[in-house]
């Protein structure tokens, strides 16, 4: 289960950090949109993984106006 919640937060963190290079944001200007001081930014572009959860991953995509969809599966049981 660890695995699968680290792959998760991994995701929203790439979306993140994509967002703020598309959007050619400085660490400040992130901060401000995302909802969050500076030093998050920054934790956050070092990929600083265990600092943050997925709820506060999430809460900062919606800030910036991101949509976050969620789908399951099931995993195919090895016989």
């Amino acid at each position: 289960m660890e695995a699968e919640n680290l792959r998760i937060r991994s995701e929203l963190m790439t979306q993140l950090e994509k967002l703020i290079e598309r959007k050619g944001l400085t660490q400040t200007a992130a901060a401000r949109l995302l909802g969050v001081s500076q030093p998050r930014v920054s934790d956050l572009v070092r990929g600083r993984i265990e600092l943050f959860s997925i709820d506060m991953l999430v809460n900062m995509l919606a800030k910036a106006g991101v949509r976050v969809a969620v789908t399951t599966r099931s995993r195919r049981r090895a016989a």
